[in-house]
């Protein structure tokens, strides 16, 4: 009988550990899937393909290496149109249906501020991969950015244009959304804190194509120098520019990287200097190299800025994952451990506000080719 409980306690004990080895191979996830929150459709789209072309790359390469942990990665998109209110359906869905731990997300400013409460509050780790408006610096604990803050931005296109130019009558032509006012109000803050005068400040809504009302009160002003702020509608606002007979030097930033602004805008767009970060694609460095040439197989073209950004950012997670225990809270602190992170963009660190630092340049076009004009601005 005894023999009998014996076999029978055996029989119940192996049945048990059967069923419990079964139910965590159920519960355990076969793949890491993380949200991507982007303007695929709408005014912003080119940024937000650009974008999702780095991250795919970088997703096939880490999923040809093994995955991370042993798990293959899964990128879920969602199209915010780069409106605010898309952008937060998008979150929810993420966030109560998928159950992301992390979201790639937005490159638009005013969407990313609309959707990092919803990311804060449910503690799940948002990261922009384009959006530098001021805010987004508080925005929470779990919110991180992988380019240069406006604040940080602003600055050095005013030491650009008052210590290095010595232009110190400027105008600024800015699209009225939370990126556009935010590089307004820091590059007039610093210029004037410089000794510089800003003469003329013109607004545009997003999405509009005529900007020669703007544009003629800039040039009364008469200015030496015009800040123009905005996204893929700078190829009209060169144009246009040149029509009115506008002798200012025009000023962007990094999104005059894009090859479209300058393909279209042709001669207009001559010796237009524009802030970028230190990356370029035909930097010798073998990261950068490495990066080109995988872009180039995948996708039949050179990688911009834009799509460099993208790439970053899966790497950067990449790294952050691999670290971690895969949970929102483990992402964010390997996040914040990230000390001189060689990227494509240059070395990446992040402050205590989840801010990128990273070192800025200036660029000039010239023959209708970007080339470097300053590699660092001095802040000092």
């Amino acid at each position: 009988m005894k023999k009998i409980w014996i076999g029978i306690t055996i029989v119940v004990l192996v049945a048990l550990a059967i069923l419990l080895f079964i139910t965590q191979t159920k519960k355990e996830p076969q793949e890491i899937k993380i949200g991507a929150i982007l303007p695929l459709t709408g005014d912003a789209a080119l940024y937000g393909e650009s974008i999702k072309k780095g991250i795919d790359l970088g997703v096939m390469q880490i999923n040809e290496a093994g995955g991370i942990q042993g798990k293959k990665i899964s990128i879920l998109y969602e199209d915010s149109r780069a409106l605010p209110a898309d952008g937060v359906s998008a979150i929810r869905k993420l966030i109560d249906i998928h159950k992301v731990p992390v979201i790639i997300g937005d490159a638009v400013s005013s969407v990313t501020l609309a959707i990092a409460p919803i990311a804060e509050k449910n503690k799940v780790v948002l990261f922009s991969p384009l959006s530098s408006a001021p805010a987004i610096t508080n925005a929470g604990d779990f919110i991180f950015r992988n380019v240069p803050s406006d604040l940080f931005q602003g600055k050095v296109a005013a030491y650009f244009s008052v210590k290095d130019q010595a232009w110190h009558s400027l105008a600024i032509l800015y699209i009225n959304n939370d990126y556009g006012v935010g590089l307004r109000d820091t590059f007039s803050n610093v210029v004037e804190a410089l000794g510089g005068k800003i003469v003329a400040s013109e607004a545009y809504e997003q999405g509009s194509a005529d900007f020669r009302t703007q544009l003629s009160k800039i040039k009364e002003a008469n200015p030496q120098a015009v800040f123009v702020v905005g996204y893929r509608e700078a190829a009209q606002i060169l144009i246009q520019a040149k029509e009115i007979g506008l002798k200012a030097k025009i000023l962007g930033t990094g999104l005059f990287e894009d090859p479209g602004i300058i393909k279209v805008t042709k001669d207009a767009a001559e010796e237009v200097f524009y802030t970028i970060p230190q990356y370029t694609s035909d930097s010798p460095e073998p990261k950068v190299r490495e990066f080109v040439k995988a872009f180039k197989e995948k996708h039949g073209s050179e990688p911009d800025i834009i799509a460099a950004y993208g790439y970053e950012s899966m790497n950067v997670l990449h790294y952050a994952l691999a670290k971690s225990k895969l949970t929102s809270d483990s992402i964010k602190e390997e996040l914040y451990k990230i000390k001189d992170f060689e990227g494509v963009t240059g070395k990446i660190s992040f402050d205590e506000n989840g801010d990128i630092i990273q070192p800025m340049g200036v660029k000039i076009i010239k023959e209708g080719k970007p080339i470097w004009y300053k590699k660092e601005v001095s802040l000092e």
